[in-house]
């Protein structure tokens, strides 16, 4: 039994599974049945799944006839065909969908969107001073300037797994990473990789590398990076073994070539990783992302005050300097307080008034910062598994901090 009828089978018992309508697809254009492939690609664009269009359109866009031949427009036009599929130039502004655009070399070309609108950068990163020159020097200088690097045998690109505290804004460094480096940003969440099915999960995760590889410059990030790179030596059932086998490869193959990559992953514990995720080669850089500093936490108050009834004369800066050690998810949960009991005053006493100074003290005296507990889990580490210093950015934090 071919792919193509394994496949059938599935869906014979699932129809509406839409990644396995994909793999069809794929499978009917490496046997040259585009017509087939257009209908099973159309099937399975019907959920909206950017990550399916995506791939839909760079398979479309790498596919050529037995004779060479690229996909021409009458196929593209036919009324089964993936092209119903995608947005009309003029739903653009209203859709998260693709375009059709003219390319150099064939008549019609798939150009994926960028899936960033707005380029995040440094700038709107507030305070972490540290930790942007880190980046800059590890990730960002390597990225931009491959032909110095290249003359010492460097590459540009590679992996970097972003630690730290959870709330603390490892998915907008990421981001703003991205658009200091003026590349593709490509998050891939772990539910966009999963499927029940045997080897479905890793024809995803494969297709979102073949995916960033046709448009590099790119930056793929991972958040949670311990869900999806779980350490083998901890887990007790090996249904993760092969995607994990699966990440391993992508992230450095004989098969393919990663230049112009830059892969980042996230995750709150670190220790969780997979040892082998964390070899030169793969992950080998370690950025460790703080809780943020006193210009960080003054910005974040301002930003989550911004638009709420405020008494004038708040003092950030005593905001910043009473809340050490806070995630900007705390400071955020700190700012939802105080305004709850102005609300709740308001109901009971019907009288309105303006959240103040004094309201936003009063809800830091009843919160504490969350990242204590992580710290004081990764101190442990440090302590009696930090072999190679891999943590070594986060044990200077600790003992400067706590």
């Amino acid at each position: 039994m071919d792919k193509i009828e394994i496949y059938q089978s599935i869906l014979e018992r699932d129809k509406n599974n839409h990644q396995v309508q994909f793999l069809l697809g794929e499978e009917y254009l490496k046997s040259g049945q585009l017509s087939q492939a257009l209908h099973a690609f159309s099937l399975a664009l019907k959920e909206g799944d950017p990550s399916l269009e995506e791939a839909v359109l760079t398979a479309l866009h790498n596919y050529h006839h037995p004779s060479g031949a690229p996909v021409n427009s009458d196929e593209l036009d036919d009324r089964s065909s993936v092209s119903e599929a995608v947005p009309a130039p003029e739903e653009k502004e209203r859709t998260k969908g693709f375009q059709v655009i003219q390319g150099r070399k064939q008549e019609n070309v798939i150009s994926l969107e960028n899936r960033i609108p707005k380029k995040v950068t440094f700038d709107d990163v507030g305070g972490l001073g540290d930790l942007k020159k880190t980046i800059e020097m590890k990730i960002i200088k390597p990225f931009m300037n491959p032909g110095l690097f290249a003359k010492f045998r460097k590459k540009a690109g590679g992996g970097i797994l972003l630690y730290g505290p959870p709330g603390c804004g490892k998915t907008y460094i990421a981001k703003a990473t991205a658009g200091e480096c003026r590349a593709n940003f490509y998050p891939i969440h772990i539910s966009e990789i999963l499927d029940p099915y045997v080897g479905v999960s890793e024809q995803n995760l494969h297709n979102a590398f073949e995916t960033a590889r046709g448009n590099a410059p790119a930056v793929v990030f991972f958040d949670e990076l311990d869900a999806l790179g779980y350490s083998r030596s901890k887990s007790r059932s090996d249904v993760m073994r092969p995607l994990v086998d699966t990440m391993l490869n992508e992230l450095q193959s004989v098969e393919s070539t990663n230049e112009k990559l830059l892969i980042i992953g996230a995750t709150n514990m670190p220790w969780d990783v997979d040892d082998a995720f964390k070899r030169p080669g793969r992950f080998d850089k370690l950025v460790f992302v703080p809780p943020p500093d006193r210009e960080a936490r003054k910005l974040i108050f301002q930003l989550k005050l911004s638009g709420r009834p405020v008494e004038k004369g708040i003092v950030y800066e005593v905001l910043a300097d009473r809340t050490p050690l806070y995630s900007g998810a705390d400071i955020e949960n700190t700012v939802e307080i105080a305004a709850e009991k102005v609300l709740a005053e308001i109901m009971e006493d019907g009288r309105e008034r303006l959240i103040t100074m004094d309201d936003l003290l009063d809800a830091i005296h009843l919160t504490k910062p969350t990242t204590i507990e992580w710290l004081s889990t990764i101190k442990n580490y440090i302590k009696y598994g930090n072999q190679g210093g891999i943590y070594h950015e986060a044990a200077a934090y600790i003992r400067e901090n706590l």
